[in-house]
């Protein structure tokens, strides 16, 4: 778009936009302040339904009268186009698709028809095949509002049931092994803000000189927080770096990200000067130098470190994000301090994130008094 904000669309077999969905991704986009990745997969999954009616002969504007057969072309039609009409599994075949993939799919469908219904494109009882349509007459009077007034709530009719993927947290070890085969100040750098401040690849790919206070008392720079810290703030990114949450935060940082910074900065004033612009993560040794790296960039050069490590399983970043929760916890952290660290908004959030380590399970289980003891403190 004109402004710079960029955001992803449908086009038909023609290579033609289909205003429909155009119109519905845009407000997306810029109504809902979505990332650009979510109006990427919300378009792949309205393409894949639009490609589906055009299969089938069936017209979009009423085809939610048939989703159960559209989840069932989505569990089996091959993720590329091929000749033949239909597919038609062998017995024990995998699906195409998991349900997490289908229900994200659905998902964007429900919305691009309910804003098609809105906009009047669409017949209005689409929606009735879309959601269950209540009220919170049957809920308890406690959840039904101090005002009285009578509210409605939709539920999806049509979501598979999935399992909650689990991540597992990288090891101190690993972490370590990985420290220790990097080969770069800057590498370095990453290792820490991803295990130790707990960065999400996306906001350390979009982390700013300027967000960068390593002062004791910031005040000289505008900024009231004290001690070392980091500002993460959501931008609309070149390099397609994210922040997921919409709030600012403030996260503090230790003297071993301190020194890290430091001897990251002496690394990239000798390889770029003062060139590079304010993205503190940029190419230093490869082209285009001083061009900021992106969340992809990071995951492939996480990959890299634990291959060089000779770790024998693959590392994420967000494994040492969890990583970096979890040894919150072990050295006492309290949920609330997790959560606010992790940047997320509810304190149930973190629980997820958090792999108690073996010797913390250890020393649960040695608090636990024996009967004998019980007992003989009863005699007592």
């Amino acid at each position: 778009m004109p402004s710079g904000a960029a955001y992803w669309t449908v086009v038909d077999g023609d290579l033609q936009v289909v205003k429909e969905a155009d119109r519905f991704l845009l407000g997306l986009r810029l109504g809902r302040d979505r990332a650009e990745s979510t109006t990427k997969s919300y378009a792949g999954g309205i393409a894949l339904f639009l490609r589906w009616c055009a299969a089938t002969g069936r017209d979009w504007r009423t085809a939610a009268r048939d989703l159960s057969s559209f989840i069932l072309w989505l569990k089996w039609q091959p993720c590329r186009s091929e000749r033949r009409p239909t597919v038609v599994p062998g017995p024990g075949a995998e699906p195409v698709r998991k349900a997490r993939r289908i229900n994200g799919v659905l998902a964007a469908v429900r919305g691009f028809l309910a804003h098609a219904v809105a906009e009047k494109a669409v017949p209005g009882w689409v929606l009735e095949r879309l959601y269950e349509l209540g009220d919170t007459r049957d809920l308890p009077v406690q959840a039904q509002g101090e005002d009285g007034a009578m509210r409605y709530r939709l539920r999806a009719q049509h979501r598979l049931p999935e399992s909650e993927p689990e991540v597992d947290r990288a090891s101190d070890e690993e972490i370590v092994a990985m420290f220790r085969a990097c080969r770069s100040a800057r590498d370095r750098l990453l290792v820490l803000l991803l295990s130790r401040v707990g960065l999400r690849r996306g906001q350390a790919a979009g982390l700013r000189r300027s967000d960068v206070h390593l002062l004791m008392d910031s005040a000289a720079l505008g900024c009231p927080v004290g001690g070392a810290h980091l500002h993460i703030v959501r931008r609309q990114n070149q390099n397609q770096a994210w922040s997921k949450s919409r709030r600012s935060v403030v996260l503090p940082v230790d003297f071993l990200v301190v020194q890290a910074f430091d001897q990251y900065a002496l690394e990239r004033h000798e390889r770029l000067g003062a060139a590079g612009g304010d993205f503190v993560l940029v190419n230093l040794f490869r082209e285009p130098l001083g061009s900021p790296v992106t969340p992809d960039a990071i995951g492939e050069t996480v990959e890299s470190l634990a291959r060089r490590a000779g770790l024998e399983r693959k590392i994420a970043p967000h494994m040492m994000r969890h990583a970096m929760a979890s040894n919150v916890a072990d050295a006492g952290g309290t949920l609330d301090e997790i959560q606010m660290l992790l940047g997320h908004r509810h304190p149930e959030s973190a629980r997820p994130y958090l792999h108690p380590a073996d010797a913390r399970l250890r020393k649960a289980i040695d608090r636990v008094p024996s009967p004998r003891e019980l007992t003989e403190e009863g005699l007592r």
